[in-house]
């Protein structure tokens, strides 16, 4: 089947939206045996597709359908998780664009979970979903110290931070990251997110934005960059 370009930029956010990494994978059942975002992509690049219409029309277009269908709880983490692979796939066949500038990122997220917290699950469904968005993300881990966040926002003018904890007890630790990080860089914004973090919390700590899911980190820096 021969598709027109908008028809495959269509084709290729769907298959991020429902998880289609390529004609291999036998997920989503009702598209086994299809070509997935990793063949379609492929297919707009020779094609000659303007790599940044692959980027925002097909693959950023996946991403913030199933990160609203996650906000909204009518998928879960592993359908989230299979849109992420399927968009890392595709974004293989643009990374020479990226190196060679023709296509342009919206900014630079360094993220990383606070000193003294080893959970990363939601920090990955961040990285991803802002990675899919068109963003360059630099993932600095676990356990990250103020030192390591600020020496990366040093080395990215610019960018954005975001600060992940799951443990109440590492709170404290995201206070200080917090405080530290705008004694150096007063200008860095930096976002925050976990299960036991609050709108409340955030302003305690003076950051600059909280979402209780990745689909509102995503919305925010968007707003911002705009």
């Amino acid at each position: 089947m021969i598709l027109n370009m908008e028809a495959l930029l269509k084709r290729i956010a769907h298959c991020v939206e429902f998880g289609k990494i390529n004609e291999a994978s036998p997920y989503p059942p009702d598209m086994k045996g299809q070509p997935g975002a990793d063949e379609l992509t492929r297919q707009a690049i020779d094609k000659g597709a303007d790599p940044d219409d692959v980027l925002k029309k097909g693959l950023v277009v996946g991403m913030e359908k199933i990160g609203i269908k996650f906000r909204e709880n009518k998928v879960f983490v592993p359908q989230v998780l299979m849109s992420a692979k399927a968009m890392s796939i595709a974004m293989e066949h643009l990374k020479p664009f990226f190196q060679s500038g023709d296509v342009q990122r919206k900014g630079v997220f360094v993220i990383g979970t606070v000193a003294g917290d080893l959970h990363d699950i939601g920090k990955n469904l961040v990285s991803m979903m802002v990675e899919g968005s068109g963003y360059e993300v630099v993932d600095l881990g676990t356990d990250v110290s103020s030192q390591k966040f600020i020496d990366a926002v040093k080395g990215h003018p610019g960018c954005f931070v975001g600060l992940s904890a799951l443990l109440t007890t590492t709170m404290v630790n995201m206070e200080k990251i917090v405080n530290d990080i705008k004694t150096a860089l007063p200008d860095t914004k930096i976002l925050i997110g976990g299960a036991p973090v609050s709108e409340e919390f955030k302003e305690k700590i003076s950051a600059d934005f909280y979402s209780p899911d990745p689909q509102g980190a995503v919305d925010y820096l968007n707003s911002v960059v705009a």
